[in-house]
């Protein structure tokens, strides 16, 4: 079945069902409130700075139409005003001195005239504003920003992958003293807030030279009690009977755990990849207490940054957190199919 049948398909055979109505009711509803949000951000980001501030506020950018006129080295803006007949026609806005604006008449600009700013009205045009991507990277050291948070995001998660799966497969699959104690004592770990350990977490770092570097922000996140948990309680559905043949077959311990149980493990590893890249490229307040030169700035301290107190570059910041949003989404895009298998094998043992 093609999906596009999947979507049409319906309960009553020559019309719609009261069923088919309530359904596709109910998940436009849902598509509206989930999506709504990010096409309005999306749209907003493509606004320029005066169309930001308009009100009442439009879903589309619109800007005000501009017209150069013979005569003046800036384009004029466009509004609409009557002319001498009572017909009204486009004008560009020459001056404005308190409540009387000077038009005159972007064909003829030698035809002027006097009017109240209450007897005209802007014209608006869709434009979308591009250059509020392509000035981050001229105005600001945007491109160090996002180096930043990619390197961190790539290192950190490749190395939580590594660190979790390994101490995932000694705890399922080794038999020692303690076993369950140590897996007891992981676990209670998510009782403890992180606000909690910021503190002594920044006194280790800063102990170890590790303050201001972006190594600092990948270090003391990389073990996680939940990749643990996840990864373990997949690795208990694999057979045992399978690491001892390759014992058999005179495999090292590393071999089994690199050339057999990582690859076995793949839809649970892609779950954890997607959590630690969303942790990662979304985490903010471990890198506000590490990194305080501009440079070692991830993206979203940099979105913090461009909250001023007396202005706010909404344009920019929109724009920011737009390319903030499309790293994760890609990542959930190509992943998403092994949430469910990797989930749902994790809890059956």
């Amino acid at each position: 079945m093609s999906w596009l049948k999947f979507l049409l398909r319906t309960r009553g055979r020559q019309r719609l069902d009261w069923t088919d109505w309530l359904s596709y009711a109910y998940l436009m509803v849902g598509l509206f409130t989930l999506f709504g949000p990010v096409a309005w951000l999306v749209l907003s980001s493509l606004k320029t700075e005066s169309a930001l501030s308009k009100f009442p506020p439009t879903l589309l950018p619109y800007s005000q139409k501009t017209v150069q006129v013979a005569g003046h080295d800036k384009p004029l803006p466009v509004f609409l005003a009557a002319n001498e007949s009572g017909h009204m026609q486009e004008w560009a806005q020459v001056r404005r001195i308190g409540i009387q604006a000077t038009l005159v008449d972007p064909a003829q600009p030698e035809v002027t005239r006097q009017v109240n700013i209450k007897e005209r009205v802007a014209v608006d045009q869709l434009a979308f504003a591009w250059g509020n991507y392509t000035e981050l990277f001229e105005k600001f050291t945007f491109g160090r920003y996002l180096w930043n948070s990619v390197f961190i995001t790539v290192v950190a998660t490749l190395l939580t992958l590594l660190i979790n799966s390994m101490a995932a497969f000694a705890l399922s699959k080794y038999q020692f003293k303690g076993q369950k104690g140590v897996f007891l004592l992981i676990i209670a770990t998510l009782m403890i807030p992180p606000t909690i350990i910021l503190v002594p977490v920044f006194l280790v770092i800063n102990s170890v030279g590790l303050l201001n570097s972006l190594w600092g922000v990948i270090l003391p996140a990389i073990a996680t009690p939940t990749g643990v948990f996840l990864l373990r309680q997949y690795m208990l559905t694999l057979p045992d009977e399978l690491l001892e043949a390759a014992r058999m077959d005179h495999a090292s311990e590393w071999r089994i755990y690199w050339r057999i149980v990582l690859p076995l493990t793949a839809p649970a590893l892609a779950v954890l990849a997607i959590f630690s890249v969303m942790w990662r490229w979304n985490d903010f307040l471990l890198p506000l207490i590490v990194l305080s030169k501009s440079e070692h700035f991830t993206l979203q301290l940099a979105l913090n940054s461009f909250q001023g107190e007396l202005n706010t570059q909404w344009h920019y910041l929109l724009a920011m957190t737009v390319i903030t949003l499309i790293p994760v989404t890609l990542v959930f895009a190509f992943l998403q199919r092994y949430i469910t298998t990797g989930i749902a094998s994790a809890g059956v043992k």
